[in-house]
């Protein structure tokens, strides 16, 4: 278990009661039963109250936490035949983005996510989950392929935010992303997002103007990152935590402000210390919000869809 820097305290009470058993394993006249149970009470209580009014700042790195299910993780739970579809026919495969044909319940759909990658070396192959203009330009030709066969498309972001390199500017970064998110408000089929870690920048916008859109209890969805945002504001980076408390950017926030439509509950200490149960609270709630969408006509999702997000400047203003 990786722990975050808040979650120290938690991390000694959890290596002493592990330390006990261990203990125990290795001498089998020694009885730690009680101490060690003393212990996991003490930590069970120690995670509620870390756990039962986080601040922004602590959501982004809880957002961001390497254990957390990624993009990978929930295609492989939650949808069978997945077909991936590799290349922008243009220029290059994006590892950073994945896509394909898919079902979800027996239903055909169209899946397209950010990947971070779960060790270094994948890590480094999926670029962090930041995409390059390829990865964009594919999610436009699947989105294209979605509309073109009928098929919903479901999105899963969790980037930091678009590659910021040479390369990508060179190949028309920001051109992608805006052909991404327009080809989103075009599609005649339902379109559904889901935040599943970081919503950085427009990155995550290029993925996420759907219907409806989703975060998970502990997710992030913002324009820029904090330390971005302080490093502008304040010229500053370390003033992060002002920054993430101004930029409004918890799901539970966003849900007030109407950018968001849903909080998906995540376990206690987060989805990185309950995988499986996330990914089933994701797969209930994808299941939900398919069925809501399903049987409406092609022009009334275009039209709901471009309403939506011409609603929440309104609502932004007010707010």
């Amino acid at each position: 278990m990786n722990y975050l820097e808040f979650e120290k305290p938690l991390a000694e009470i959890e290596g002493k009661a592990e330390e006990l058993r261990a203990m125990a394993r290795g001498n089998a006249a020694m009885d730690v039963t009680k101490e060690a149970e003393a212990l996991d009470r003490k930590a069970e209580t120690l995670l509620r109250d870390l756990y039962k009014d986080l601040t922004p700042w602590r959501k982004c790195q809880i957002a961001r936490h390497p254990d957390r299910p990624h993009c990978r993780d929930y295609i492989e739970a939650l949808f069978s035949e997945f077909t991936p579809l590799a290349g922008d026919r243009n220029f290059a495969e994006d590892h950073a983005v994945m896509g394909g044909l898919a079902r979800f319940n027996d239903t055909p759909v169209m899946v397209i996510g950010h990947e971070k990658g779960h060790d270094t070396k994948t890590r480094i192959e999926r670029n962090f989950g930041m995409a390059r203009p390829e990865g964009y330009r594919k999610a436009i030709r699947l989105m294209d392929m979605a509309d073109r066969f009928r098929l919903p498309v479901v999105t899963l972001v969790d980037t930091p935010g678009a590659y910021p390199g040479k390369g990508a500017e060179e190949r028309g970064q920001a051109e992608a992303i805006a052909r991404s998110t327009q080809k989103c408000l075009e599609i005649g089929v339902p379109l559904i997002s889901i935040i599943i870690g970081e919503g950085g920048s427009g990155g995550a916008v290029a993925f996420a103007t759907a219907n409806r859109i989703a975060m998970l209890e502990h997710s992030v969805y913002s324009v820029i990152s904090p330390e971005g945002c302080a490093s502008i504001l304040w010229k500053d980076a370390e003033k992060m935590r002002e920054a993430a408390e101004a930029l409004r950017l918890t799901a539970q926030d966003l849900q007030k402000l109407g950018v968001i439509d849903r909080i998906i509950k995540e376990p206690l200490g987060g989805a990185q210390r309950g995988r499986k149960e996330t990914i089933e609270a994701v797969g209930k709630a994808l299941e939900v919000m398919l069925k809501d969408l399903s049987s409406r006509k092609p022009e009334t999702l275009v039209k709901d869809r471009r309403q939506k997000f011409l609603d929440m400047g309104s609502k932004g203003l007010a707010a």
